[in-house]
C-alpha cells in the first residue's frame, strides 16, 4: 500500500469514527485533529475535554504498538489516567459499533474506578 492511500484509508477510519460519535454517541463537536503536530495528542477531539482517542483502519492488528503510541499521546498532554482509547477496525465490519476499542489494563482499572466513584 502506497503512503498516499494508507493516508487516505487512515482518514476514512477517523472519518467513520467521527460520524459515529456524533450520530449515535451524541457527541455533535468530535472532529479528527489537525495532522502535524510536533506533540500528536490522538486522532480525535471535541467528545470529553481531555479524552485521548487513537483511530486505527489496518487490515493486520498491532495492538502493542498501538496501545504503545495511545500512552505516548496520553502523555503529551494531561489527561486523566483513563481517558486514552485505540479505537480500530474490525474486519468485514464497517458498522464502528462494532469496531474494537482497547486500552491498557491500568487505564481500565482507572475508568471503571472513575465510574465507580473511586476514582
Amino acid at each position: 500500500m502506497t503512503g498516499r492511500s494508507s493516508k487516505a484509508k487512515g482518514y476514512s477510519g477517523e472519518n467513520a469514527v467521527v460520524k459515529w460519535l456524533r450520530e449515535v454517541g451524541g457527541f455533535p463537536y468530535a472532529e479528527r485533529r489537525r495532522a502535524g503536530a510536533s506533540k500528536d495528542t490522538g486522532d480525535i477531539v471535541g467528545v470529553i475535554p481531555g479524552l485521548c482517542i487513537e483511530v486505527k483502519n489496518h487490515a493486520r492488528m498491532a495492538l502493542s504498538d498501538w496501545v504503545d503510541q495511545l500512552i505516548e499521546e496520553m502523555g503529551n498532554h494531561s489527561i486523566p489516567a483513563w481517558s486514552g482509547v485505540v479505537i480500530h477496525k474490525r474486519r468485514g465490519k464497517t458498522d464502528v459499533g462494532e469496531w474494537y476499542a482497547t486500552m491498557p489494563a491500568h487505564v481500565w482499572l482507572d475508568l471503571i474506578k472513575e465510574v465507580d466513584g473511586r476514582g
